[in-house]
């Protein structure tokens, strides 16, 4: 099937669609026959960027995104990362560690290189520069193509100094990378991506004030009493009256608001079935102007000052 034409935007040497696939839900929330089904969407739909880690379901999430690339390896830009506790013996960026896990991930995504390769968190145990030092090596090696990371400050990614991207969690409702990080970003002209897009589900159109949370969602699952507060459904609420008097969606606002940032590549989403990959991957197409921004933040108010919802 012919993919769909999507915006594409650069991480480093890379090109990649607006938006993204967060690879997060393959393996503890869906199995490898539904994995499959949703990339194949992705694909179909004009996306092309996976993201995922290690420690995903302890490896399964790369493993069945391997296997769902398997014939289509050469379509897909594949993003993971390391660093986090994956048991009692594996985790940080000591060298010899970055060396082992890149191996590793390699061999459950069933490809000979990775496109993109994030230290996970910043490990305190261990200077940065050694741990670019085996990242290095991994691309010399041809084995990752370029170089990443997720979860750092403004402090840290000028000490990394040469990383090609730094994914955080950024949305609507939580807006701390404005500070000092984004700027950063723009500074070196490097990609930022953005995880938890969609605010933790606040913004998918699914929750709505004075309703009950569906039944199976993350709301139902234990997050409703950090996430889905009186005050934030009363700040989706106006942000849904403002996206559908102009004829778009809370989850188009939610795309288009972030792919309307300087320095933002793409934005990764997860999903557990096709018709939402589908969703996802048009949803950016609503080009936000000046007075758009403004207005938003206007009607997010108290909730930009108060950090988020996150």
């Amino acid at each position: 099937m012919q993919a769909t034409t999507l915006e594409r935007r650069k991480i480093g040497a890379l090109e990649v669609s607006l938006a993204g696939l967060g690879c997060n839900n393959f393996g503890w929330r869906i199995d490898t026959a539904q994995s499959a089904r949703v990339v194949n969407a992705a694909l179909d739909a004009g996306i092309d960027f996976f993201d995922t880690a290690d420690i995903y379901d302890k490896g399964h999430s790369e493993e069945f995104l391997g296997r769902a690339l398997a014939g289509r390896r050469r379509e897909a830009v594949i993003a993971t990362k390391f660093g986090m506790k994956f048991d009692d013996t594996h985790q940080g960026a000591r060298p010899e560690y970055v060396l082992q896990s890149a191996e590793d991930s390699l061999r459950r995504l069933g490809t000979d290189y990775i496109d993109l390769y994030q230290i996970h968190q910043p490990d305190p145990n261990t200077p940065i520069a050694d741990t670019l030092g085996a990242l290095h090596q991994l691309v010399r090696a041809g084995k990752v193509r370029e170089i990443g990371c997720s979860n750092f400050s403004a402090a840290q990614i000028r000490e990394a100094g040469n990383c090609v991207s730094v994914q955080n969690q950024y949305s609507l409702f939580h807006r701390e990378p404005e500070a000092e990080v984004l700027p950063e970003c723009r500074k070196r002209g490097m990609a930022f991506l953005p995880y938890f897009p969609l605010a933790n589900g606040l913004l998918t159109g699914k929750y709505r004030k004075g309703q009950p949370l569906p039944k199976g969602s993350r709301g139902d699952a234990g997050w409703g009493p950090r996430v889905f507060t009186e005050e934030n459904l009363e700040t989706v609420e106006r942000l849904t009256k403002f996206a559908e008097s102009r004829g778009h969606s809370i989850l188009e606002l939610a795309f288009s608001w972030l792919a309307a940032q300087p320095a933002v590549a793409s934005v990764i989403a997860g999903a557990t079935s096709p018709e939402q990959v589908k969703a996802n991957a048009v949803a950016g197409r609503w080009k936000l102007g000046a007075e758009d921004l403004r207005e938003i933040d206007a009607l997010l108010g108290a909730t930009i000052r108060a950090g988020g919802a996150s």
